[in-house]
Order: C-alpha cells, then structure tokens, then sequence
C-alpha cells in the first residue's frame, strides 16, 4: 500500500522541533510578546489562544509573565516538544494538537494569536486558508483581538523572494530555492531544504501565498472584525509606529471585533 500524500507543511514539521528552535526567525520571541502585553493592557485575566504554536515559544513566554494560554498546532512533533519544555519550566500550559480548519472552540478565548505563519497562510487552496481565520474568529468571544502576522503580497510585486532569503539566512536556517512567484495566484513555489532533529536532509516543494493589505482587510470584515489594523512586521519589534511599505516582508495584523 502507498503512503498517504501529505501536504509539505506537515512533512517539513515532522520531527522538527529541535531544529525549528534554532531557526533565526525564533529570536524575536522577546520583544513579540512585549507588544503582544501591550496590545492586551497588562490584562491577565484574558485567555490567549496561540494558534499554530510551534514549539510554544509565545505560549511559554506569556505563560511565564502570568497569562493563560492554550496553544494548539497541527504537528505532534512540535507539540511535544513545547510540552517538554514547559515542563522543563513547571509552567502549566494546554498544548494540544488541532488543525486550525477545524478547531473544537466556540466563543471561548478573549485573544487569538497567530504568529510566524502560523497555519495561515500555508495551506493549499485560498478556502482552506480562509477556513483558518474563520477558526480563529469562532473561537473568540465578542469585544476580543486577534493579533497575526502574514506574508505581504506587496513585497513580491517590487523584490525578490529567492534574493530576501538568500540575504536572511543564517546558518541553522531552511534554504529556500528555486522562487517563483505566480501574480495570477500570489502564490510563491520553491524547494525548501532542511536537515531534521536526526540530521536526515529533507527536500520539499512548497508554496505559500501572500496577501495584500486589502486582501486581508476584506476577509477579516466578512468575518465580522470591525476594525483592523495593518503594520509592518519586523522581527521582535512588533509596533503600530511601522507603517507598512513594500519593504516589508511580513505585515502585522491587529483585528478587534
């Protein structure tokens, strides 16, 4: 019998937690979650949901700072890991493993979280991506946040994706080569190599799509988020004061209902 095709996002994430962690686009935990404190006013009393958690490095963070966090991801590898290392900390924290297309909350958390690309927008079609946020939205109460990063679809018009990686990149980094960039589509194909927690290469075709400010704008409205911000997204220094320019290759989205 054959193997089952799986999608490349849950190929790339199996047993690649470790790695993931060493991965240059982490390091900017700190300063994400300084943002992410004041965005919620100090408030602890809210209940966060970190969708596509990864290792739970946002999750373990706020949970270190007095926040209650449930994290979910799609890779029990990831999962693992993050409940390693809160228990590694003492920190009581709910990582669970749950497809954001289909998660089991309905008017339960005060903020959603959703960093890092976190599921959205890697999925195949624009329908799954969108059953992503339609998630998200279900899970959150009325008066709630939603805080989100996402690739900006300006960025490709004027740059190079396969020349952006190939300046960022450091050395436990996935290598991303081969970049086509579809303007029918937004879509971005390219061959991603990556060495997993064993040290075996992995070599995927993969594709992501980005998204113009509108794009997401329009979206989040249908969902009935009545108001929403757009920014620049700069590792670790997540802030309304950077307007978001072509330059940048991620936009941070804040939506309140």
């Amino acid at each position: 019998m054959s193997k089952a095709f799986k999608p490349w996002y849950e190929s790339l994430f199996e047993n690649y937690a470790r790695r993931y962690d060493q991965e240059s686009f982490t390091k900017g935990t700190l300063g994400e979650c300084d943002f992410i404190e004041k965005e919620l006013n100090y408030n602890k009393d809210l209940k966060i949901l970190d969708i596509g958690c990864g290792t739970g490095r946002h999750s373990i963070e706020l949970t270190r700072r007095g926040y209650r966090v449930t994290g979910i991801d799609l890779s029990e590898s990831q999962i693992a890991r993050a409940r390693e290392k809160a228990r590694e900390e003492n920190l009581q924290i709910e990582f669970l493993v749950h497809d954001a297309r289909n998660l089991p909350f309905s008017n339960e958390f005060d903020v959603a979280l959703m960093l890092c690309e976190g599921g959205f927008p890697l999925m195949e079609t624009d329908e799954m991506n969108f059953e992503i946020l339609q998630n998200a939205s279900k899970a959150l109460k009325p008066n709630s946040k939603f805080i989100f990063t996402t690739l900006n679809g300006l960025f490709p018009v004027f740059h190079s994706v396969e020349e952006f990686h190939q300046s960022t990149n450091e050395e436990n980094d996935a290598v991303y080569h081969s970049n086509t960039f579809d303007f029918m589509t937004f879509r971005d194909h390219n061959i991603t190599e990556a060495y997993d927690d064993d040290g075996n290469k992995k070599i995927l075709e993969c594709n992501e799509r980005y998204y113009v400010p509108s794009e997401i704008t329009w979206l989040l409205k249908s969902l009935d988020f009545k108001k929403i911000d757009i920014y620049g997204a700069r590792l670790g220094e997540f802030s309304r004061e950077h307007k978001l320019t072509t330059k940048d290759f991620e936009m941070l989205v804040i939506a309140e209902k």
